[in-house]
């Protein structure tokens, strides 16, 4: 009966029984209190552990909606501080300005975009938001809505196009001719289809929207 006995050895046994008691459970321990038990120490909790900390508040995610991003970056990005690089409000509707705003090579970017719907979506990539002569970035980089629920669209595999950004353009994902997510070169407006390279739903309420705001974050 060795598995009865280890079953018994978790609880504290009246003092009527006349079963032998097992190890350990002689003496009351604890708080003294008979078969008190410290709980083991909690693990941190996973929204803990991928908190995003902020340098200032964005205008376009309330932080329970920012932290809700955490889980689905690159865990080596989460619990490091986050700066706003860029946004409209403060610099202005250029994406010229965007790229010299961008951070340094390499940072990784997150940027968010709220249309003249009161849709927010965006789109997370490891490397800078910069001009480029050919699609860049990695398989980390993904799209995401917030419809309201958050809906994330990672790298399906099919092709590598990330993302490409020239003076009168930007864009994530592509495949036959369609972008995940556009935005012109004065940042007013912009599309999204369903593409290749995330299998994504449209992040807008419709195809082709105007941006109210636009935020680029960084690391600090």
């Amino acid at each position: 009966m060795p598995m009865m006995r280890g079953l018994r050895a978790r609880y504290h046994l009246l003092p009527d029984q006349d079963d032998e008691q097992p190890m350990g459970c002689g003496e009351p321990v604890g708080e003294g209190q008979p078969g008190w038990e410290r709980a083991p120490a909690a693990a941190p909790a996973l929204e803990q552990l991928c908190r995003l900390v902020l340098s200032t508040l964005s205008s376009i995610l309330r932080d329970e909606e920012f932290q809700e991003l955490g889980p689905h970056l690159p865990p080596r990005l989460t619990q490091q501080p986050w700066r706003l690089l860029y946004c409209t409000g403060r610099d202005g509707f250029s994406l010229r300005t965007l790229y010299r705003c961008g951070g340094q090579p390499g940072c990784p970017a997150l940027l968010l975009i709220r249309d003249t719907d009161a849709q927010a979506f965006g789109a997370f990539c490891a490397s800078t938001i910069r001009c480029s002569n050919s699609f860049y970035g990695t398989g980390e980089t993904f799209l995401f809505s917030f419809s309201p629920e958050l809906k994330v669209f990672r790298w399906t595999g099919r092709n590598n196009f990330f993302m490409k950004g020239d003076v009168d353009l930007l864009m994530f994902g592509g495949g036959s001719g369609r972008f995940g997510l556009w935005l012109d070169g004065d940042l007013h407006h912009g599309g999204s289809h369903p593409c290749e390279t995330f299998d994504n739903e449209t992040l807008s309420a419709r195809e082709e929207f105007c941006v109210q705001d636009l935020e680029v974050w960084g690391l600090a």
